[in-house]
């Protein structure tokens, strides 16, 4: 399907910021003051907290704060997911914009973040302004093992947006503002998908001639995953996102997704191989001598013991991630919700 998008040319003037949450508690308070203090762009503008079924206190936090922000609103979002709080901009639930932002409660956010990706959308006639992401540790040996090594090439595979700093037009990053007629004219984001829909989309929005900029400039920081089972979790939905845009758009993955699949197809191969030879224990072998290898290296870098964790977490990645995708391919589980 060919899709026209509005001409980019158009006024840039009124925003939206959409925060979708779901259990954010212990986060919300201050993401919402990182986004909305010292930012005259997001003080003026409407903030709404879409809330997807929290069961903990992050609804009474924000209302508590609607005082001390006037501009600021508690949504219920029905559809629970990312996307479809998202979408809510799109169907006019959030009220009319020319800019859409999306903040994420599970992160860190600079001063006047607002301000600058609005700044940057209408210096570089963008139709996404995406921007790169720092791993930060809050607490906890594991999270801060993972969050020294999660950005590295073994980690992230080289993404440009995974602790990169360089700027300029890419296919795809961390989605942070959107031009709202582009978004509207393809849709929005597919709520399909419980993971990946940033990827998906911006598949539709490149394939329909829209252009996505990468400011290095802007960063944000985020918090991994703080438990090896909340790690695996997050991985395999992934991957399974991955293999979802791929079925969808009949696109091939890149390199850097295949190796986590391949490896995946090798363990188990070589696992499935030793009580017959030993030279099954080869690829085992090499590939934790690899994770060891970066683990003492990160730990050597940090003074620390706690990244020693660093290479559990990297193997928990690939091969939830790989399976994730295998098993998506193969039409195994759930693809939505």
């Amino acid at each position: 399907m060919v899709t026209t998008l509005p001409p980019a040319d158009g006024p840039l003037d009124r925003v939206v910021v959409v925060i979708p949450t779901l259990n954010e508690e212990r986060h919300i308070a201050a993401v919402l003051r990182q986004v909305i203090e010292g930012d005259p762009v997001a003080a003026a503008s409407p903030v709404f907290v879409a809330d997807g079924g929290s069961t903990d206190r992050t609804g009474e936090i924000v209302t508590a704060l609607g005082a001390e922000f006037p501009n600021l609103r508690l949504l219920h979002n029905p559809g629970r997911t990312q996307a479809a709080a998202l979408n809510m901009a799109r169907e006019g639930a959030c009220g009319t914009a020319d800019i859409l932002i999306r903040c994420d409660a599970h992160a860190a956010y600079p001063e006047r973040f607002v301000s600058r990706l609005v700044d940057a959308m209408r210096a570089q006639r963008a139709d996404s302004v995406v921007v790169p992401m720092d791993a930060m540790a809050e607490s906890g040996c594991f999270q801060r093992g993972l969050a020294w090594i999660a950005d590295s090439k073994l980690g992230a595979g080289g993404s440009a947006h995974r602790g990169g700093t360089a700027s300029g037009f890419v296919d795809h990053g961390h989605h942070a503002a959107f031009r709202l007629a582009a978004f509207a004219a393809l849709g929005g984001y597919d709520t399909g998908f419980r993971a990946n829909e940033d990827a998906e989309y911006d598949r539709r929005l490149t394939d329909a001639g829209g252009r996505i900029w990468l400011d290095g400039g802007i960063r944000i920081g985020y918090f991994p995953r703080s438990t090896p089972g909340g790690l695996l979790k997050q991985y395999y939905h992934y991957g399974r996102g991955r293999a979802q845009t791929c079925l969808k758009h009949r696109i091939r993955p890149k390199l850097r997704q295949l190796i986590p699949v391949v490896n995946l197809v090798l363990l188990a191969a070589s696992l499935a191989l030793v009580p017959f030879n030993a030279m099954g224990l080869l690829w085992p072998l090499v590939y934790g001598a690899l994770l060891a290898g970066a683990a003492v290296s990160s730990a050597r870098r940090h003074g620390s013991p706690c990244a020693l964790w660093g290479g559990p977490a990297i193997g928990i990645m690939h091969i939830a991630w790989g399976y994730g995708f295998l098993m998506r391919i193969a039409g195994i589980g759930r693809s939505g919700r």
